[in-house]
Order: C-alpha cells, then sequence, then structure tokens
C-alpha cells in the first residue's frame, strides 16, 4: 500500500451514513456492473454465496450499516470506517476484534482501471463476501491476533501469508481453479490473468513458502498459491504460524520474481 494518497475518506452522518454524490453512484454502478460479469464462473462458490448473502446495491455505494447486517447475521463481523491509509497496528486491532476497515471514498474515474489504495470497491466488492463465511472470517481473526501480538519484522513476514490468501489467493475446485482472493476479484484484469495467463506460476499453498516469498502490489503478480480446499484456510490456523515464521527468518526471503522496486517491495 502506498505511504501517501490523493484520496481521503467520506465522513459519515449522525446516523451512520455517507452522502455519496451521483458521480460516485456511477462509479461504484459502473466498477460493479462490469466486475460482477467478468467474475462469473472465476470466483469460488464461497465468494458468490457471499455476495448473494450481502446483496449489494447495483447502482449506489453500499452503506457500510447494510453490510453490517448481514455480517452480523452470518460471523459475527462487522466493518468499520477508516481514514484512507492507517497503519499496522490500527489494522491489525480492528482485524483482533472481528473489525474489518474500510475506508470510505471511491476511486475517481482517472484510477477506474487500476488503483493502488484499497477504495470502497475493493473492501466491499473483493473482501466482504467471504467475510460471511466461517473459515474465511476465522483465518481473518487468527491473522489479526498474530498481527498484533508480533514485532515489526514478523509483521512483514506475517504480510506474505495475507498477501498469498486474502489478496491473492486461488482455490482447487472440481470446477478447476478458481479465485477467493479479494485484490483478484475487485480486478478485472487480474481476474482475467491470475486464471488464464501462461505467465504466472500456481503452486499449492505451504505456508512457509509464501512466507517467505517477495511481491510487489503495482503488478499483475508472477506467482499464485492455490488452495486444496476452502477449509484449509481453517486449517492453517491450527499451524503454529510464529514458529513458521522464525523458521522463515532463518531461511530467508527467495528471489523475487520481478524487477526490483525498493519503495513497493515487501
Amino acid at each position: 500500500m502506498p505511504k501517501t494518497t490523493k484520496y481521503s475518506s467520506r465522513s459519515m452522518d449522525q446516523n451512520g451514513l455517507v452522502d455519496w454524490s451521483q458521480s460516485e453512484n456511477l462509479v461504484w454502478r459502473d466498477l460493479y456492473q462490469r466486475q460482477i460479469a467478468i467474475i462469473q464462473n472465476r470466483a469460488c462458490d464461497e465468494f458468490m454465496q457471499g455476495l448473494r448473502l450481502l446483496d449489494l446495491p447495483v447502482d449506489r455505494v453500499p452503506q457500510l450499516g447494510e453490510v453490517n447486517q448481514v455480517l452480523a447475521a452470518t460471523t459475527g463481523w462487522q466493518v468499520e470506517q477508516v481514514p484512507s491509509l492507517i497503519n499496522f497496528d490500527a489494522f491489525f486491532t480492528l482485524l483482533a476484534n472481528k473489525k474489518f476497515p474500510v475506508a470510505t471514498f471511491i476511486r475517481n474515474r482517472e484510477d477506474f482501471d487500476y488503483l493502488q489504495e484499497p477504495d470502497i470497491f475493493h473492501e466491499i466488492f473483493g473482501h466482504c463476501p467471504l467475510l460471511t463465511n466461517p473459515s474465511f472470517a476465522h483465518f481473518t481473526h487468527t491473522y489479526g491476533k498474530l498481527g498484533l501480538a508480533a514485532n515489526k519484522q514478523d509483521r512483514a513476514y506475517l504480510a506474505r501469508l495475507y498477501w498469498f490468501t486474502v489478496e491473492f489467493g486461488l482455490l482447487h475446485t472440481a470446477d478447476g481453479t478458481r479465485i477467493y482472493g479479494g485484490g483478484i476479484l475487485s480486478s478485472p484484469g487480474e481476474t482475467i490473468y491470475a486464471l488464464e495467463s501462461e505467465k504466472p506460476i500456481r503452486q499449492e499453498m505451504v505456508p512457509l513458502e509464501a512466507l517467505r516469498t517477495p511481491y510487489r502490489i503495482d503488478i499483475m503478480q508472477p506467482v499464485y498459491f492455490t488452495l486444496n480446499h476452502f477449509d484449509q484456510l481453517f486449517e492453517l490456523t491450527q499451524l503454529d504460524i510464529m514458529a513458521l515464521v522464525n523458521t522463515a527468518k532463518k531461511l530467508g526471503l527467495k528471489a523475487p520474481l520481478f524487477e526490483s522496486k525498493d519503495k513497493l517491495v515487501s
């Protein structure tokens, strides 16, 4: 995530509502309509089920309270308004308390195809459908608690596990490989690239390997990790993840599969 942004979150009124403008609602509509068509037969069934449960509006930006009603009834999670960018302490604190951060801004037309900052479309459309799923919700909660207790160096390793699961994870299914990572499912280009391009490496999810694999946020991913089944996310929480982090630190990072760009390499 970039350290600075031209965007700022919109304020809520006393009823917890954001007064979205007509142009902002139209951006949501166009993003939603484009992406909902692209993810058909590419998103995993668990994501599509969550999307049906959320029943997001097509023609306007959803209000956080609408999303919270569904999350509360399914997994007990909530979304919480945050500034456009937050630090790791705030991020892990929220996840550890079953709250998912959502910045209340939506991208401009000039950033329609790609935005480094996580806007409300990325967070609500990309991530919230799976927060209705118990395995995904438990994994995210466990990750938050681990990150909250970790030091700065350990958090950098944990970030890679999050990146290759919650953001850019793939899933083996009986119907073929499907997507569950929100970073992919909110991006039209990467939704197609992740499944159909011959360029990236797609490998089985081995947590130690994911912890050691560098990534960059501004490119199509050169490597994706694939779960064998969705409940593998729950199984990951039963591992001693911090012991794996310590092993990863001893072994060091793997060679990056991209040209180095210091400020963007994790």
